[in-house]
């Protein structure tokens, strides 16, 4: 399955490695971006590009194809990707 997500993570959230292993076991391709591993500008950026889906920075955040999913709410990211 062959999708456009990317999910902003931090390494310790629970609810960041739930979404993550539910993504895995239905098979889809994504973008996983540890924010509390960056440093420096990288950082600031990946900052700079969540603030612009989700302005209070929790976690996670799951852009999925348009959709923007804060928090791992799987009935939204089934509806999102068109998991049955």
């Amino acid at each position: 399955m062959s999708q456009e997500v990317k999910v902003f993570a931090l390494s310790t959230c629970i609810h960041c490695k739930k979404a993550k292993e539910y993504l895995d076991e239905c098979g889809v391709d994504y973008t996983s971006i540890h924010v509390d591993w960056l440093t420096g500008e990288d950082r600031n950026n990946t900052l700079a590009e969540l603030k612009k889906y989700n302005p209070a920075v929790s976690f996670p955040t799951i852009i999925a194809k348009d959709k923007v999913i804060v928090g791992f709410k799987k009935g939204e990211l089934d509806q999102a990707l068109g998991i049955n």
